[in-house]
């Protein structure tokens, strides 16, 4: 059961609703000789480029953990925000989790944005010793996560006993970001996750995949905001209380069609399967502009940006957004680290 959180307006939700912006994220590739070292890398130079955020996913089992490499990017950069996309509920258990991040958010001095998830990844949750409990079951652990995170803030000990976790006299110091750092739920499904969001988080993110879930059109970004303005107005929430975020399974950039297809034969030698022709984004400075444009027109207003394999960087391109809706142009910064073929 989804119970609704103290409603709020956070911040960091008001500075990004009348313009367009853009996070980088990045991961390393088990290749490369100095993971570390790379996403470090990727992090700095989003930092220096003028990016809105850098996020780093959750995935312990097969890359660096984000925890640790967004703790030396706190006290590396100056004003980027740094956050998870997303991180799984299952992988930590919810005061070990309140702790990382109220640590993260003092290391930055307040730039932490928390993204969250039910998880997905029954290898990688094998791999790391742990259960794949039933959607339902990853869905209510995530709601509690939240309840318990705002109760470990809180400045007293805190006793919780839910469905699926248990705790005692339970405190942990408060992040710098009152009441809370902004939190990020990441899924459209139209049932439960985006009533989540509604009741509980500060942003949604959505984007391409399969089924009714996916985001992979303008259109489908329309729908699915459409049902969480439902939601928001069920629970009583303002809509515009959550800022609307996307995310690109990657970008591929070039400075032109043939040395983007060239970039894109060398990650996919045996050619694009269905989901990542769908989701695989490819193609010039313009012909991508004109992609985030569609989907800003649709009323997506943070995109995350992911880039693979940091160790390769050295492409960076301008392209403009403009949001006519919304009376003014709007000039977005988007620089992202793409290697050459």
């Amino acid at each position: 059961m989804t119970t609704p959180q103290p409603h709020h307006l956070h911040p960091w939700v008001v500075e990004r609703r009348e313009r367009v912006t853009f996070g980088l994220l990045a991961f390393a590739y088990r290749s490369d000789p100095a993971p570390t070292a790379s996403v470090l890398a990727a992090g700095q130079l989003a930092d220096r480029l003028g990016l809105d955020a850098f996020y780093l996913g959750d995935h312990p089992a097969r890359t660096t953990d984000p925890w640790a490499m967004l703790s030396a990017l706190a006290v590396t950069t100056e004003r980027v925000r740094l956050g998870t996309v997303v991180s799984c509920v299952l992988h930590r258990s919810p005061v070990l989790l309140a702790r990382l991040a109220s640590d993260l958010d003092h290391l930055s001095a307040g730039r932490l944005v928390l993204g969250l998830g039910s998880c997905w990844d029954a290898e990688e949750l094998a791999a790391l010793g742990l259960p794949m409990p039933p959607l339902a079951d990853r869905q209510a652990m995530l709601a509690e996560t939240v309840a318990i995170l705002a109760g470990v803030w809180g400045g007293a000990p805190f006793d919780f006993s839910g469905q699926h976790y248990q705790l005692r006299q339970a405190a942990i110091a408060p992040p710098v970001q009152r009441p809370r750092p902004p939190l990020l739920i990441a899924g459209a499904g139209p049932r439960v996750t985006l009533r989540q969001v509604a009741a509980l988080a500060d942003a949604c993110n959505v984007g391409p995949g399969v089924g009714s879930v996916a985001v992979n059109t303008p259109t489908d970004a329309r729908r699915a905001f459409d049902v969480l303005r439902r939601h928001c107005r069920d629970v009583g929430r303002p809509y515009d209380a959550i800022l609307r975020t996307h995310y690109t399974p990657w970008l591929i950039l070039a400075p032109t069609e043939r040395e983007a297809e060239a970039k894109l034969r060398r990650y996919y030698p045996m050619g694009l399967n269905p989901e990542q022709r769908r989701s695989r984004i490819s193609g010039t400075p313009e012909q991508v502009a004109a992609y985030y444009q569609a989907l800003a027109d649709a009323g997506v207003q943070h995109f995350v940006v992911p880039r693979g394999d940091p160790a390769h960087s050295g492409y960076d391109t301008r392209g403009h957004v403009d949001r006519e809706h919304r009376g003014r142009e709007a000039l977005v910064l988007m620089t992202i680290a793409s290697g050459r073929a």
